[in-house]
């Protein structure tokens, strides 16, 4: 039996555009997701039916018109659809016509009514036909040899649910051309079709299952027989919209008398235009695609002969007596999983992969600890490989610390496009090789060895490793960032990885204890909650409780969405002086999360074994350069309430040991005065000026001795909000202030700080020239949101241009003061080390009897990181805890 594959061209887009929020966009900014959704949908169809026709609809923009004429509501709300997402409907079809895939859309019809027609004319006994779409009002369509296959998502995965008839019969009780009657009664809010007044889909399927159509329905209405039968109110309710109800059929059934204005012939399915295909394809850079359907241009067939060498590479089991390796170590490390508790990477190395002179894989299977100390604490070798901080924590909790780290894969990508989405080894080398690894796995490949890589793919890695390595560097030199990669970057592999490793000591019963004295203080909240409602329920329901709020207490409802009242913070916050219940419930969610978060989120990262977390340090996530921290995010510990900073108590200085806190002063405003060039800001700075005080007397036209305690507050935000080219709305919003005001402040400071005016002004008009800004230290992020159509995203686009040479150099410096302090602890011979960084702060767990010389070699390595126009400054404290420290 042939088959048709039917597409609803609308629904499938909206549908990939949403599903795909992470940016995805051409080399000049325009978006791709939508596109790139779209077609994994198809394809994924095209494999699993295997359709010998195909058909794509579309709405045209007056689709709707004779609807509307019918009915003046129809879909009147419906939200204009996003410039992204409309930017890329063109694009596709010229995708399709690439593909010689026959799509449609008509100026009287909408994309539904196509679909309709399409399978009611070419649908038979010997020809099944399937209608892909997110939408169910389809469902009237399905018939013996008609099927719709909805799209959706399960665990983060796109399946796909077949209906038929017995399906619809099954769920609805009905057979399926008998939905348009039910939508008669219950209407569509969603295309806003009235139907009759409240009723619903249960008393509608009732209905409907009982008289069978609307006809036979007011019938019954008005016969002696029947009325007794209805409720009083369902059958007034019927009589009164009757008019509606009929028109809301009409509105509702798909037309299926479009004219189409082609045979099937037309719809099957051809060979690709693969020349013009691979244009697109390059354009949109879908490389996968490519990859897929094995397409290639003919200079990529001629420049790209990776996949050859990759082929005629070898791999062999070898001991370490027997590698050929000279000065530069290509290595993988093959892991399988070990979940014991005291472990810090839960994993276990089962085989190393090796690159050797002669082109070919050698590997090190199941190696020793001596094996282990050869290979990577020879010094002699530079160690080239890919997340090198995991393997450096492995390597050291197994005795063996790798020396002469050169160059890390993941990084190397990372530096050369931080805002790129982090993707594997594999992901890498298709970005920057053009090569599927995945090629070169075949499905049943059997595990030789005992990891969970197979030969093939340990031969794939370590193959890539080299030759990203070779790419990478040359891309890396190209655009003036080898050095920041190579001076800064690689460094800070070992510092972060002697941070997890060495950890912070936690007082496990103290945190049990503070949980314990969180719990009492929660069940006093909820008692005191119930109370004021006059019941009990669920206060962590946000529907339970916006019943308790807006129809219990009355409260006025502020937002109202699909699930029901808001009782989100802004709501609440805005509520808290209408009723007591509001700041209980408020110090319920607040003491809640604390517990939840910080005292039961955090114990199970404490490591048995050494009594301290262990959390991950990142260099490869933010787009700015900051460092990030996970399992668990210790920069994410409380520090504004004081019950919050509680939590920092139960961090400790090891017996003999103390914690020297170090903050830098103020670094993003002073990097903006040095950037900016800005002479009242430089002159505060070299004065030792309080920088607040002084914009709020600049600001404010008053003298400095005169400025208010509120006045220095609002310049602070002002400050900060410059800094992360903060909006009038969002500066009103921080200051308590209207937004005309805000903006007055805002328009004040820039004209006496005409030098930060003009930075603001110029870095932005350079970020849509080059399309990427930098550090002072040549970090570069590219900023597409630029070139965007839509307003909102080009916004966005330009605060990012003003904040990222700021915020990027702060966290520049600071990556080189903790390779300084680093280095200086370890060539003083100084037991001390870093175990945390959080944005302008480092934190010491030193030996008591060493702290003031490592309080110097602190104070000495932040303060003179990098020369600017004003002197860095940083404060220091010292103290037994985190809470005491900061």
């Amino acid at each position: 039996m042939e088959k048709i594959l039917l597409i609803d061209g609308n629904s499938i887009m909206n549908r990939a555009f949403y599903g795909i929020m992470s940016p995805m966009t051409t080399k000049d900014g325009k978006p791709t997701n939508a596109l790139y959704g779209f077609l994994n949908i198809l394809f994924r169809d095209l494999e699993e039916i295997k359709p010998d026709y195909l058909l794509i609809a579309f709405d045209s923009k007056t689709a709707a018109n004779i609807r509307k004429q019918k009915y003046e509501g129809y879909k009147k709300s419906r939200h204009k659809m996003p410039d992204d997402l409309a930017e890329q409907m063109p694009e596709i079809k010229e995708i399709l016509d690439a593909m010689n895939i026959k799509h449609i859309e008509l100026s009287d019809f909408e994309g539904d009514d196509i679909l309709g027609t399409a399978a009611k004319k070419f649908s038979n006994e010997n020809i099944e036909t399937y209608i892909l779409s997110g939408d169910r009002d389809l469902f009237q369509l399905i018939q013996n040899n008609i099927k719709i296959r909805i799209p959706h998502t399960k665990a983060g995965k796109t399946e796909t649910e077949i209906f038929d008839e017995n399906k619809i019969l099954e769920l609805k009780g009905l057979k399926p051309k008998d939905l348009i009657e039910v939508k008669a009664l219950m209407g569509d809010p969603s295309d806003e079709i009235p139907g009759a007044p409240g009723i619903g889909e249960k008393t509608a399927l009732s209905l409907i299952q009982e008289y069978g159509t609307i006809e036979k329905l007011y019938e019954c209405l008005n016969n002696e027989e029947y009325i007794k039968s209805f409720k009083p109110k369902t059958r007034q309710v019927l009589l009164d919209n009757k008019d509606l109800v009929f028109l809301s059929r009409e509105l509702g059934r798909i037309n299926t008398e479009a004219d189409l204005n082609c045979t099937i012939d037309d719809i099957r399915i051809r060979e690709w235009n693969n020349d013009e295909v691979i244009k697109l394809f390059q354009r949109y850079n879908f490389r996968r695609f490519m990859d897929r359907f094995n397409l290639e241009s003919k200079e990529e067939k001629s420049n790209n002969n990776f996949e050859q060498e990759l082929s005629n590479v070898n791999i062999s089991n070898k001991s370490i007596t027997n590698l050929n390796v000279k000065d530069k170590l290509f290595y993988y490390i093959e892991t399988e999983e070990d979940n014991r508790e005291d472990k810090i990477i839960k994993e276990k190395i089962v085989g190393i992969g090796i690159f050797e002179e002669d082109g070919n894989i050698a590997y090190i299977e199941k190696p020793t600890a001596d094996d282990l100390n050869k290979i990577f604490e020879n010094e002699n070798t530079c160690k080239i490989g890919y997340n090198i901080t995991k393997d450096y924590v492995m390597l050291k909790e197994l005795g063996t610390t790798i020396k002469n780290i050169e160059y890390d894969i993941e990084v190397a990508a990372y530096d050369i496009n931080p805002t790129r989405i982090k993707h594997s080894l594999s992901e890498n080398a298709i970005e920057f090789l053009d090569l599927d690894i995945t090629k070169f796995i075949p499905d049943n490949q059997i595990n030789l060895f005992d990891g969970t890589d197979s030969k093939e793919e340990i031969k794939a890695k370590v193959f890539c490793i080299k030759k990203l390595y070779e790419v990478t560097i040359e891309i890396l030199k190209k655009d003036n960032s080898y050095k920041l990669f190579n001076d800064i970057e690689m460094p800070l592999i070992s510092v972060l990885s002697d941070m997890q490793f060495k950890g912070m000591l936690v007082d496990k019963g103290e945190l049990e204890l503070f949980g314990e004295e969180l719990k009492i203080k929660i069940n006093e909240l909820t008692n005191e909650i119930y109370e004021m409602a006059g019941e009990e329920f669920n206060i962590n329901s946000t529907q339970q409780l916006g019943t308790i709020l807006f129809e219990k207490l009355k409260l006025p409802a502020l937002k109202k969405n699909k699930k029901g009242y808001s009782t989100d913070v802004d709501t609440l916050e805005k509520l808290s002086d209408k009723h007591p219940i509001i700041n209980k419930i408020s110090d319920y969610r607040t003491l809640s999360k604390l517990n939840s978060t910080y005292v039961e989120g955090l114990i199970p990262y404490i490591n048995p074994k050494t009594s301290r977390i262990h959390s991950f340090f990142h260099q490869t996530i933010t787009a700015t350069g900051r460092i990030s921290s996970t399992e668990p995010n210790l920069q994410n510990i409380p520090t504004r309430e004081e019950i919050g900073k509680n939590i920092r108590k139960a961090f400790k200085a090891e017996s003999g040991y103390i914690f020297i806190d170090a903050d830098y002063s103020q670094i993003e405003l002073r990097i903006l005065a040095h950037i900016a060039k800005d002479e009242n800001m430089i002159k505060a700075f070299l004065n030792d000026e309080d920088i607040h005080r002084e914009v709020a007397s600049k600001v404010f036209d008053i003298p400095f001795e005169e400025v208010t305690k509120e006045q220095r507050s609002k310049a602070k935000a002002v400050n900060f909000g410059i800094v992360y080219g903060i909006t009038g709305f969002g500066l009103a919003k921080q200051i308590g202030s209207s937004r005309k005001e805000a903006e007055e402040y805002k328009e004040s400071y820039l004209s006496k700080f005409n030098g930060v005016k003009a930075f603001m002004e110029e870095i932005i008009k350079k970020a849509e020239k080059d399309g990427y800004v930098e550090t002072l230290f040549g970090r570069r992020r590219y900023i597409t949101e630029l070139k965007s159509s839509n307003f909102m995203t080009r916004e966005f686009g330009k605060r990012v241009a003003m904040n990222t040479p700021i915020q990027g150099t702060a966290a520049d410096i600071m990556k080189i003061a903790m390779n300084n302090v680093y280095k200086e602890l370890i060539d003083n011979k100084l037991d001390a080390k870093i175990i945390l960084q959080v944005h302008d702060e480092l934190l010491i767990e030193a030996k008591e009897e060493q702290k003031e010389k490592v309080k110097e070699i602190l104070k000495k390595c932040m303060e003179n990181a990098t020369k600017l126009d004003i002197p860095l400054k940083v404060e220091m404290q010292e103290a037994y805890s985190w809470y005491d420290a900061k």
